[in-house]
């Protein structure tokens, strides 16, 4: 049985979903009722899985999930809002969030993106065949994906995990092309519009941070994908 920590101002709908999860999906779920009710749980506990509501009293979900980010990085964070502005899904993506859910929703959509997600997690617990390069020269910079920096005569920048894992395939790919659905397919594991967004304003700020070595460029490669260029 997988644990779940449901966040959720709405008494009614927090306690709808629980009900309904422990009984169709068969989860333990523990229901907060805003932001610092939810992070206290979620460092009392392991959890499997979080379900943050945006716009909650004392602590939002963005700023609650960007907590529970620094404490794993690895736990899966559906997000649900009643919002459904592009600008919202790019923040959700790039706080480490891993689905977004806008409501009113389906509570059988809910289960499904829960199961999907598990069912993603489990898949990349099992052991490749091979390591994976972790450490990368990008022109002056040093690119540690297990930590997620970029180091820089002596400076450091952190990513989020998002940007982190674009960076990893495109030093994958060094001077070759990532196309733009298998960057979508491998991180979001789906290449609908709105990650395609999402995935541009990720790249934008990897161009930021790579500025400093005109050596370095990330290019668009014209209805393909994208080049991690390195003179």
């Amino acid at each position: 049985m997988k644990k779940v920590l449901l966040v959720e101002d709405d008494p009614n709908l927090g306690l709808l979903l629980q009900d309904y999860l422990q009984l169709k999906g068969k989860f333990d779920v523990v229901l907060c009722t805003d932001g610092e009710e939810g992070l206290k749980s979620f460092n009392k506990q392991a959890f499997d899985l979080c379900i943050l509501d945006v716009m909650m009293p004392k602590k939002d979900g963005f700023t609650l999930g960007k907590e529970i980010r620094k404490i794993n990085q690895h736990v899966p964070i559906i997000f649900a809002t009643a919002k459904a502005m592009m600008e919202d899904k790019a923040s959700a993506y790039d706080l480490g969030g891993d689905d977004y859910i806008t409501k009113p929703f389906r509570i059988e959509e809910l289960l499904l993106r829960i199961n999907a997600l598990l069912k993603r997690v489990a898949n990349a617990e099992i052991p490749d065949a091979g390591p994976q390069q972790t450490q990368f020269e990008i022109g002056n910079y040093i690119f540690d994906y297990t930590t997620q920096m970029i180091h820089l005569n002596g400076q450091q920048q952190k990513l989020s995990t998002k940007e982190a894992e674009l960076l990893q395939l495109l030093c994958l790919k060094k001077n070759a092309v990532l196309t733009r659905e298998e960057a979508l397919l491998s991180i979001w594991h789906d290449d609908n519009y709105f990650n395609g967004r999402s995935m541009d304003v990720f790249l934008s700020k990897l161009r930021k941070y790579l500025r400093e070595d005109p050596k370095v460029e990330i290019l668009n490669v014209h209805g393909k994908g994208y080049k991690l260029l390195v003179n």
